[in-house]
């Protein structure tokens, strides 16, 4: 059962290493990401090798019983020395002489880190007294034994000090992002260096345990590996988050709004002449993009049958919805709906009113700032968004993809079809 579970494991995480290392071979100027590539592959390894299977299988390969736990320690202290260069690169200053510092920094604690390490590794190879195998419980079955307790006590040393700069120094980060996924990985991060610290502090207690004459086997090698699993699984959250959670946000995106696209580029084909926004040989290639081109398209044919909409649709769609919805954003989704559907219509039969719409774009937010600043009753606010908001700020773009989600949602509503069923019976009595 294990191997599986930590198989699994290990295979999501050399997957997320696999995308961080082709995002930063296109951008190898980004020390950061360089960083936390070597990171995750530490923590992609120690997934691995702590696969009972795996262990014994490196072991039998080399001959050396024990040595998977050497190479296993190894990963979680490179990813340690990582940790410590990006704590002294986030607080290094900036400038020329920051950087300088910075450097020198980094090559001290590296070093320091590797001196440790290897002092460490000749004291485990002197005081491994037998030959047999220990995957889950190296700490107790080697209590007695100076050489692996000096061992375990160094790679605790190494690995409790980055966890707690990093844990303390990713949430001060992530306060000054605000809502973005960079700081949501940061805080993740951090919960995983604190569940990490728990590892270190009951492998710690195991050993003073068993250095008492007191053995704690649950504790040490149950607990203790338990939580350096979830700490593991966490810290690999939040160094993928930020690059996983944007494209799985522009994946949703796309999913909910493809239906009303695919609806309305399909009566305005010229919009979708540059190509599909749906498909393509790798369906997760440029999905920021390609989410985005679909709201711009949706736009585009907003505007371009702005015309073939009478000038009261919006208002007609307000006044019959207002008495089944109560919610100001869903009424607006439903006359945008409303307006959208009869300015597709009126499109394909030619059909052009006497009076059109200035826009078919009502958002509740957009329409109490254009009020505020304009001074303009609710009344005439129905059309003071000449071919819709602007996309600017990350926010405002979750709030124009939401609104545009509503309408999404209500655009073949009996709500819509019961205004636009009035309008066609006013346009065919005009008509007679």
């Amino acid at each position: 059962m294990f191997d599986v579970l930590y198989l699994c494991f290990g295979g999501v995480a050399w997957t997320v290493v696999a995308f961080k290392t082709r995002a930063w071979l296109r951008d190898r100027g980004n020390a950061d990401l360089g960083l936390t590539c070597v990171m995750s592959a530490g923590v992609a390894t120690v997934f691995v090798f702590s696969a009972p299977g795996v262990y014994r299988w490196f072991d039998r390969l080399t001959g050396v019983s024990n040595l998977s736990m050497v190479f296993l320690y190894s990963s979680v202290v490179v990813f340690a020395a990582g940790a410590f260069v990006l704590l002294l690169r986030w607080s290094g200053g900036t400038g020329a002489e920051g950087r300088a510092r910075v450097r020198t920094r980094s090559r001290t604690a590296v070093t320091a880190v590797a001196l440790a390490w290897a002092v460490a590794v000749t004291c485990f190879v002197v005081g491994r007294p037998d030959d047999v195998e220990h995957p889950r419980d190296l700490s107790t079955a080697y209590a007695g034994s100076p050489g692996v307790m000096t061992f375990l006590v160094l790679y605790l040393a190494i690995f409790g000090t980055s966890l707690a700069g990093l844990g303390a120094l990713c949430p001060r980060y992530a306060g000054r992002l605000g809502a973005s996924w960079l700081a949501r990985g940061l805080r993740v991060l951090a919960a995983g260096c604190r569940l990490g610290l728990a590892y270190c502090a009951c492998k710690l207690i195991g050993l003073v345990l068993s250095w008492a004459g007191y053995e704690a086997p649950w504790l040490s090698n149950g607990v203790a590996p338990l939580s350096a699993s979830v700490a593991a699984l966490l810290v690999l959250a939040g160094l993928a988050l930020p690059a996983a959670g944007p494209r799985a946000y522009a994946w949703r995106r796309m999913r909910r709004l493809h239906p009303l696209w695919k609806d309305v580029t399909a009566q305005a084909p010229e919009m979708t002449a540059g190509g599909p926004v749906w498909g393509g040989r790798w369906p997760f290639a440029g999905l920021q993009w390609r989410a985005d081109r679909q709201m711009a398209q949706i736009r585009d044919v907003q505007r371009g049958i702005r015309r073939y909409v009478e000038a009261d649709t919006v208002d007609i769609a307000r006044e019959r919805g207002r008495a089944v919805v109560a919610d100001e954003r869903q009424l607006a989704a439903v006359a945008e709906a409303a307006a959208l559907r009869r300015g597709l219509e009126n499109r394909a039969i030619g059909l052009v009113p006497v009076l059109g719409a200035e826009s078919v774009v009502v958002t509740a937010e957009e329409e109490e700032r254009a009020g505020e600043r304009s001074g303009t009753s609710r009344e005439q606010r129905s059309t003071v968004l000449p071919g819709g908001p602007p996309l600017g700020t990350p926010a405002e773009l979750v709030a124009e993809y939401e609104h545009l989600a509503r309408v999404a949602d209500v655009y073949y509503s009996p709500l819509t079809d019961t205004v636009l069923t009035e309008l066609r019976q006013r346009s065919a009595m005009r008509r007679h």
